[in-house]
């Protein structure tokens, strides 16, 4: 009698595997998220699986029930609903407020919520992602560094490939030090493995920080974790559902990052507060975008009707910070003066642009801590998609182009 007859309708781990068409790791990655439970087999060797509970969750995941033409990903990181956003049912905002970045990221990817957690970089990677950043040319931006950091990092990880949860899990959070210790120090350099905000920002500006600076930086990289399938996080899911290792996904959310539309949107809000600022008021500034045709940066967002709420949380922090008074009033004067032409508010892009233009950061800056915050959903979001079934849909080009048959040119 085997050991599935002794226990009824209970499954092994390997039998729970085939049934859902995934390896036996991401098995117990489901029964760590809950969504799966186990019980220990009667031998003593492994843990058995409910028969029913497998199906129902096989007939879920499967992608062939999506309807036809639609690309949809199952995900349990972010809610957006009601002009809110919570990761994993908690409210965002609320936990940006008690946790660090470090604290809340090694939540999303483990399960884990404590204060006091650090990221640490790996000494063979740092030194290579170190050495590749250097060697780019003056002009060289931070995108460019982080890119070439990935990569860099990646050549020396023989183990990228395995995809085992904790091992992703652990490959995130040392990526993320890395690519922070790998960017060139503006300021007075920390030493340490201190928290990620406070290594980062001597790499950002050359101004000292102060405990309410930091608590604001902290305070963005935990509010841009994630913010569902920004298409940022829709190339990484691509190709993570491809079973491209960690790196190869972060460098394919890197890549749609790097977009006018995405992550450098909050340079084009830098600049406009700084113009805002020389010329003494929005109005000048305002007009100017209208009359060429452009939208006014760092207002509105498809998502939030109203406020966008990571804008909300960013202008309370950073009005603990003296010196960001007049970047904040400069703000508010665009809002104010936009809303005579259009209802519109702010994002997190024109908050991101208050602390980079407070701080003495580059206009980059903004676009900087963006990618460092969203590696950490890049990694999430991979983990999930490597639980699931490997993406059998492909999308097909409408052709428009000349019919065949041609003579050859």
């Amino acid at each position: 009698m085997t050991e599935q007859d002794e226990v009824g309708a209970r499954l092994t781990t390997r039998e729970a595997a085939e049934r859902l068409g995934v390896k036996p790791e991401t098995v117990y990655a489901y029964v760590s998220r809950g969504q799966l439970a186990s019980r220990r087999s009667p031998s003593g060797r492994g843990s058995t699986f409910d028969a029913a509970e497998v199906d129902a969750l096989a007939r879920k995941g499967r992608r062939e029930d999506r309807p036809a033409g639609e690309l949809t990903f199952r995900t349990e990181i972010t809610l957006i609903e009601n002009d809110r956003y919570y990761f994993r049912g908690v409210d965002a905002v609320a936990l940006a407020e008690r946790y660090s970045y470090e604290e809340i990221v090694r939540w999303l990817l483990s399960g884990r919520l404590e204060h006091g957690f650090r990221f640490v970089s790996p000494t063979e990677p740092l030194r290579a992602a170190r050495s590749a950043v250097d060697s780019l040319p003056a002009h060289a931006g931070t995108m460019d560094r982080l890119r070439v950091a990935v990569v860099a990092a990646s050549a020396t990880d023989p183990l990228r490939f395995d995809l085992d949860p904790t091992m992703v899990a652990g490959t995130g959070t040392c990526l993320i030090s890395t690519l922070v210790d790998a960017l060139p120090v503006t300021g007075r350099k920390h030493g340490g493995d201190g928290p990620i905000a406070w290594r980062l920002w001597p790499r950002l500006t050359g101004r000292p920080a102060d405990d309410a600076s930091l608590r604001v930086l902290d305070r963005a990289l935990c509010l841009l974790i994630d913010h569902d399938l920004a298409a940022s996080t829709l190339a990484a899911r691509v190709a993570a559902s491809a079973r491209a290792h960690p790196y190869a996904v972060v460098s394919a959310g890197l890549g749609a990052l790097e977009g006018p539309l995405h992550g450098a949107a909050s340079g084009l809000a830098h600049r406009m507060l700084a113009e805002v600022i020389e010329r003494g008021g929005a109005t000048p500034v305002v007009a100017d975008h209208l009359r060429a045709g452009r939208r006014i940066p760092g207002l509105g967002h498809r998502l939030y009707p109203g406020e966008d709420p990571r804008a909300q949380a960013l202008f309370a922090a950073l009005a603990d910070v003296p010196r960001a008074r007049p970047a904040l009033d400069a703000a508010q004067d665009v809002i104010d003066t936009s809303a005579r032409h259009t209802a519109l508010y702010a994002n997190v892009d024109l908050a991101l642009a208050v602390l980079s233009v407070s701080s003495g950061m580059p206009a980059d800056a903004g676009e900087t801590v963006f990618a460092v915050a969203r590696t950490a959903g890049w990694i999430a979001h991979a983990l999930e998609e490597y639980a699931e079934r490997p993406l059998r849909m492909r999308p097909s080009g409408r052709y428009q182009g000349l019919r065949p048959p041609r003579p050859l040119p």
